[in-house]
């Protein structure tokens, strides 16, 4: 059995949508382009038969996969969530040490991540830095340039 995964509401709906996407869209278009490869003739010089089996193949590893996340996921209710400290689904603004720049984050399950939309994976090196940190307290993470500080200077709901 696989691992638990934790999403947001948000995010096993995006997951919900693409698995569906990928079984009622590209499913049938995949399956097309086989049978009209097939009509072409000979499939022991069929280039484009061949393409097509493996893009079939391609297509049903990434649904079987999603099919198991999906079934492993479970949604968390950030009702019940404690802002004392750097937890899953929280946000939290911390101050780099050495130049005094402020950031904010929201700290998300590893599928949910995105460095652009500011949401960065409870399983990266700084996630894992600030998970369990309070308000003042010193994060000491490193990354590939060395070690950096980062001190917490709020948490609130994502």
């Amino acid at each position: 059995m696989s691992d638990l995964q934790y999403f947001t509401e948000e995010g096993l709906q995006k997951l919900k949508e693409e698995l569906e996407h990928l079984k009622s869209v590209e499913r049938p278009k995949v399956i097309q382009q086989i049978a009209e490869a097939r009509d072409k003739g000979d499939l022991s010089e069929n280039a484009e038969y061949d393409a097509a089996k493996e893009a079939q193949g391609h297509l049903e590893d990434r649904i079987n996969k999603l099919e198991i996340i999906y079934s492993n996921a479970r949604v968390v209710d950030t009702s019940k969530l404690d802002f004392s400290s750097v937890r899953l689904l929280t946000k939290v603004t911390i101050k780099n040490i050495s130049n005094n720049s402020e950031m904010a984050y929201s700290i998300v399950p590893e599928p949910e991540a995105d460095l652009k939309s500011k949401k960065i994976s409870v399983s990266s090196p700084i996630g894992k830095g600030l998970l369990g940190k309070s308000v003042g307290e010193i994060a000491e993470i490193q990354v590939p340039n060395g070690i950096i500080k980062f001190e917490v200077v709020k948490i609130e709901a994502a």
